[in-house]
């Protein structure tokens, strides 16, 4: 990894109104995919919930900034495929240029950038870029693509690694 830039830790938190797959109980037993290039993380699975908390912390080794991160949710099944319950692309730009402005000595909880939801991104609603005990944190709901319904809360946090090429 001689190219590693640094780490993004993403916080998934929660999802919301998640698409029924579990036709008898009328439920979902969701769980989050994040692929990014070659890495691939998983969240744990909750059972029988269309709104369930993970509070897992995934990292991943950032070395291009211009891989795209996606993020998929799926309901488990025991006995057949998992069934695909959305998808969505995290938009990292914004979130890199903060990180690259070196922000040290602002007040906590500055908000240093907000982020609208567009075409380009998956954001569900407005997104605050904020600084927080010398770190650059990102809070977004992403609002799942190719399903009748569902969003997904997460959080970033870059993550310098010693001795690497950093930003």
């Amino acid at each position: 990894m001689e190219n590693l830039l640094g780490l993004i830790k993403i916080h998934v938190q929660r999802g919301v109104n998640l698409a029924i797959r579990d036709l008898v109980s009328t439920s979902s037993d969701p769980y989050v995919v994040i692929n990014m290039g070659k890495q691939k993380l998983k969240t744990k699975v909750v059972k029988k919930n269309l709104n369930p908390e993970w509070n897992d912390d995934l990292t991943l080794s950032i070395s291009d900034l211009h891989t795209p991160i996606h993020l998929h949710v799926y309901d488990k099944d025991s006995f057949t495929m998992d069934d695909k319950m959305g998808d969505a692309e995290i938009d990292i730009g914004p979130f890199v240029e903060a990180v690259k402005m070196r922000l040290e000595g602002l007040p906590n909880d500055t908000i240093v950038t907000r982020v609208q939801p567009s075409r380009q991104n998956c954001l569900a609603e407005e997104s605050h870029i904020v600084y927080k005990d010398g770190k650059v944190f990102q809070n977004m709901v992403l609002r799942l693509r190719n399903v009748e319904s569902g969003e997904v809360e997460l959080q970033l946090h870059w993550i310098d690694i010693p001795g690497s090429k950093g930003l």
